[in-house]
């Protein structure tokens, strides 16, 4: 006889591929079924129901709070009942987040935009479970989850542990992934808290790395991991209307504004995950991957990868602690004045967005960076500078905790390297850096 079954052990079940069917009965002992949307796996012990429509459902399970509810294992075709007990229903925050950019998956999938609404999460208590008798299917190859999972993990964590940069870790990461979990389209971003965004840092698998794109705080999944501190999965989708690219709009009309750079984002995602770094319960950034086919992101994926979101924000974390504690000696290198033509560097101090012969370059902190260090090169020759005095210039506008330094620079060299401006930044030791440049630079401050 097999063991009864466990809500962890049926999570295939509340993937959305298919709806549940869900029981409940009114005061005076009249019955009603109807189907249901979602069934979100909370916990060991709860479920999460959407709440969508005033309809005899809602009003039999606020008048009685139990009901039963069929899910089908879209894999295997078995039945199981879960008998359900409601505890309460929340309308804002990271679970009713959850549900709602998966739901937002499912609507487009279905053609339903703009008419699956949801109006709450109802959390349930799971009493029990209950196997339906049924022959069920054998399934077939590459249907059932990854079994190597965990040995994935174990090998993209080894990777991890040997990198002593965030450079080396961003892209140990990504390469783990492609390499251990066949994950082929994946990028990380970093959150600025006080500008209210994330911007890309690192990304594996687009045809332009997008390296300085940013996404608001609270928008597409990306936005609303960070904002909840939750991961957000969508497994099945066209579009995901709100919850689908934050850029998507104007890279459907010709490509990002001259002062944006574009984002890097398949154009017709069918299964999207983000994942939160956390560390110290402090949110640091995004891990995000996405797929055109559907289905590429179950729950097991979802444990895998938040397993490594967590080692990459305790790792960027430990890098940061590093750089602060002791920086290496200047490297002494011999001052050779640039030559050819100038090339022209415009600043503009609304928001330090930062131009090179009239193409965009970077624009906020980073921006902020690169003009400080060619205006003090300018004036003095200086080449070589220390991530201490940048976090202690006031111009920068840095904040007093958590301010990824490593990652805005990290951001800031891509960005030249990939510009091609002739202007480089090269990383000479623990907490220092050079500025190098193929040509004199001339400089202009902009007012407007």
């Amino acid at each position: 006889m097999s063991d009864a079954p466990t809500l962890r052990s049926i999570r295939a079940c509340l993937e959305g591929a298919i709806p549940a069917i869900m029981a409940t009965c009114a005061p005076d002992g009249t019955p009603n079924v109807a189907y249901i949307s979602q069934v979100l796996y909370v916990d060991e012990r709860h479920v999460a129901l959407s709440f969508q429509f005033f309809n005899k459902t809602r009003a039999n399970i606020l008048a009685n709070p139990h009901a039963n509810v069929l899910v089908l294992d879209p894999v295997t075709a078995r039945f199981y009942r879960l008998h359900l007990r409601y505890l309460h229903t929340e309308t804002s925050g990271a679970l009713f987040e959850r549900m709602r950019a998966q739901l937002a998956g499912i609507a487009s999938h279905s053609g339903m935009d703009g008419i699956f609404e949801l109006k709450g999460a109802d959390l349930h208590a799971v009493e029990r479970i209950e196997p339906v008798p049924g022959e069920g299917l054998t399934p077939g190859p590459g249907q059932l989850p990854r079994a190597d999972l965990l040995g994935a993990v174990r090998l993209c964590s080894q990777r991890l542990a040997r990198c002593t940069s965030l450079d080396e870790l961003l892209q140990a990461l990504l390469a783990g992934l492609h390499a251990h979990l066949g994950v082929q389209h994946a990028m990380v971003l970093m959150l600025d808290a006080q500008a209210g965004h994330l911007y890309t840092v690192a990304s594996h698998g687009y045809a332009h790395s997008g390296v300085g794109s940013e996404i608001k705080l609270g928008q597409g999944v990306i936005g609303v991991a960070a904002r909840e501190a939750t991961p957000v999965r969508i497994s099945h989708m066209t579009h995901a209307a709100l919850y689908s690219h934050a850029m998507r709009s104007s890279l459907g009309q010709g490509g990002a504004p001259a002062h944006e750079i574009p984002y890097p984002g398949l154009a017709a995602p069918h299964s999207q995950l983000a994942v939160p770094l956390v560390s110290c319960g402090r949110t640091l950034g995004v891990l995000f991957v996405e797929s055109p086919l559907d289905l590429q992101f179950r729950y097991p994926e979802e444990d895998a990868l938040a397993a490594l979101a967590g080692h990459l924000a305790a790792a960027i974390d430990l890098l940061q602690a590093a750089d602060e504690a002791g920086e290496t000696p200047p490297a002494e290198a011999a001052a050779t004045a640039p030559q050819g033509l100038p090339v022209r560097v415009r600043h503009f101090a609304v928001n330090d967005s930062v131009f090179v012969n009239d193409a965009y370059l970077i624009k906020g902190v980073a921006g902020a960076i690169i003009w400080k260090l060619l205006r003090d090169h300018v004036r003095t020759g200086r080449q070589e500078f220390s991530n201490r005095e940048l976090r202690l210039d006031p111009c920068l506008r840095l904040p007093d905790v958590a301010d990824n330094l490593e990652a805005r620079l990290l951001l800031l060299q891509r960005r030249l390297q990939e510009s091609d401006t002739g202007i480089h930044i090269d990383k000479t030791g623990r907490g220092r850096l050079r500025l190098r440049l193929d040509a004199p630079v001339r400089l202009d401050e902009m007012q407007a």
